[in-house]
């Protein structure tokens, strides 16, 4: 081996490189993410740099117009301003209200009829004011009071000569909105100053200039002071505030397209233009995510593309890495797994040669010890089921009538909901048995578990107890519906017909925890009523007579305390309760034995 190759595998052992199949995977991937990756960049590059160029223009283009737009609305203010004081109205009106008495009343009420008419003809306007040529009010009308002290300093003097005056805008706290102060001078004749007119200049037609300009999408336009003040905006954003820093940033780009961060944090590409004549600018903002979207769009794209072809590339890399160096290690990975209990392993077929037929012997030996559980899963659920099952009847047995119990006598004490248990006995059976043989009497058996299935409910416990007695458990069942059930079971029997003739049945109803607190007591309570039934000549349905109250209190309480108890021993892991509590149930059965040879 020379040296290079010495070199270059100590490289690929350093890289854990050492398998084939890493070799494979490796190369493909290289292979494609290094072109792949340049081709990306390099669009998405080209891409953004033609849409920043687009968007400068865009925004560019959006501040020049709207900043024109402007110009020309407040010069159309200032001229309408102008021609309101052109009317003989104003002007000889305003050199009578000087003279004072009735000749100076009446002027100073027409003059103000006045305003208030040209004020009703004008929605940018929302107060008046005229003055003398010392700035003394002579009339006013509007829902406002006219600023003066909003004007500049020097503004009578400026109006004299001639200009129109505006001030900076301010929020007017009647209105609650932003305003500013408009003057411009009233004269008599050319060069004959006699007062001025302020108004107060509202910017709500300004909202919909801007919004007519506005970029599409998320895109504003705001138009604010040199101190950063918004006047106005598309989207009505007027009394918010852009950082000076923000407004630095954009007065440096010159009209052009610069990106910053705004006072939420969130990313803008903006522009800004100046007013003429104002200190007054126009901002125009995108969020840089929507207005980059395009070329977000294709860069993701791009990546999306690159790393689906890199998965199908890596793919078939390690599939062909597989094919070559790991049928014998998924054939041991197999082995491994059936070994340790799992026998879910299915090897596909890995060719013709002696591995495939050794994959395929594998997957027999797999399939026949699958097939060995299933068999042996099916006998052990089948011997479960005849373990709780009487086998005449097809009813439960006892051992799963008492499980039963317990699980019901913990749910009614946990929802206090009452249950109530049936004891249900075929009369006269031992003479039927005697009369008519053991065959006979086996089928009024079979029937009895037929009629007890149909005539109860699916989640009622229907038990065969001993001989020809039988206990149904009905669940969230009180005492009178218990009795219901009782008769239907009684008339659905009645209906059936027998080699015999005509069987009947007694039926002892017992509610828990009325007649008792265990499954013993209520068991031996459904007796009692059930051998009244049979005294009574057979054939119906009795409950248990009522306990005294004062009996139901001592039971309800011991009943308490024995739920309470339970719990406790269940927390601390107690097992031997179960046992204990089965047996009064036990004593119940040799009590009932002993009756049943009474019959």
């Amino acid at each position: 081996m020379t040296s290079w190759d010495q070199r270059a595998t100590q490289v690929l052992d350093a890289l854990r490189l050492d398998s084939i199949k890493n070799r494979i995977l490796t190369l493909a991937v290289l292979a494609t993410l290094i072109p792949a990756l340049s081709t990306a960049v390099l669009s998405y590059r080209q891409n953004r740099r033609a849409l920043t160029d687009t968007l400068d223009s865009e925004l560019r283009s959006v501040v020049s117009q709207t900043a024109r737009e402007i110009d020309l609305w407040v010069d159309r203010r200032s001229y309408d301003a102008r021609v309101f004081t052109g009317s003989f109205e104003v002007t000889e009106n305003l050199d009578r209200i000087p003279q004072g008495g009735a000749v100076g009343s009446v002027a100073q009420g027409r003059l103000t009829d006045y305003l208030v008419n040209v004020l009703g003809r004008s929605a940018d306007y929302a107060g008046f004011l005229t003055t003398d040529r010392e700035a003394r009010t002579m009339a006013s009308a509007g829902e406002v009071e006219v600023s003066l002290d909003a004007l500049p300093v020097d503004w009578l003097q400026r109006v004299e000569r001639g200009e129109a005056v505006i001030s900076e805008p301010y929020v007017d706290p009647q209105l609650s909105e932003t305003v500013a102060t408009l003057a411009v001078p009233i004269e008599a004749g050319p060069l004959s100053f006699v007062g001025s007119l302020a108004a107060t200049l509202t910017f709500s037609a300004v909202d919909g200039i801007l919004e007519d300009f506005s970029p599409e999408g998320a895109g504003r336009v705001a138009l604010v002071t040199s101190g950063g003040q918004v006047i106005a905006g598309s989207g009505g954003a007027d009394g918010a505030t852009v950082d000076a820093a923000i407004l630095q940033v954009l007065a440096s780009a010159q009209g052009g397209a610069a990106e910053y961060t705004d006072s939420d944090g969130v990313e803008m590409v903006g522009a800004l233009a100046a007013i003429p004549g104002l200190t007054w600018s126009v901002v125009a903002q995108r969020p840089t995510a929507e207005a980059y979207a395009q070329v977000i769009q294709l860069r993701n794209s791009a990546f999306l593309l690159v790393s689906i072809i890199l998965v199908v590339v890596g793919a078939i890399a390690y599939l062909l890495g597989v094919v070559i160096v790991r049928p014998l290690a998924r054939l041991t990975a197999g082995a491994g797994a059936v070994a340790a209990g799992d026998l879910s392993v299915d090897l596909p077929a890995a060719g013709r040669g002696e591995v495939g037929y050794l994959t395929q012997v594998f997957n027999d030996m797999v399939e026949r010890l699958r097939q060995s559980r299933t068999e042996l899963a099916e006998r052990n659920e089948e011997l479960e089921r005849l373990s709780v099952t009487d086998l005449l009847t097809g009813l439960h047995n006892r051992r799963f009538l008492l499980d039963a119990f317990d699980k019901e006598i913990s749910r009614a004490d946990r929802h206090e909901r009452p249950f109530c248990v049936l004891m249900v006995d075929v009369d006269r059976f031992k003479h039927y048995n005697d009369t008519y043989g053991h065959p006979a009497g086996d089928e009024v058996l079979r029937r009895m578990g037929v009629v007890l299935k149909d005539a109860t409910r699916d989640l009622d416990v229907t038990a065969r107890y001993g001989g020809e007695e039988f206990i149904c458990l009905l669940p969230e069942c009180d005492l009178e519906n218990a009795v219901l059930a009782g008769e239907r079971i009684r008339t659905r029997l009645a209906q059936e017909t027998f080699e015999g003739g005509a069987v009947t049945i007694s039926v002892g109803v017992a509610e828990f925890p009325t007649h008792g607190d265990s499954p013993a007591a209520v068991i031996a309570e459904a007796d009692v009523a059930l051998y009244e039934a049979k005294g009574a000549g057979r054939d119906q349905v009795k409950s248990a007579p009522p306990k005294a109250k004062g009996d139901a209190k001592v039971k309800a309480t011991k009943r308490t305390e024995s739920a309470k108890k339970k719990r406790s021993s269940s927390k601390k892991g107690d097992s031997a309760a179960p046992a204990a509590k089965k047996q009064p149930a036990a004593k119940t059965g040799a009590k009932k034995s002993a009756k049943g040879a009474s019959k």
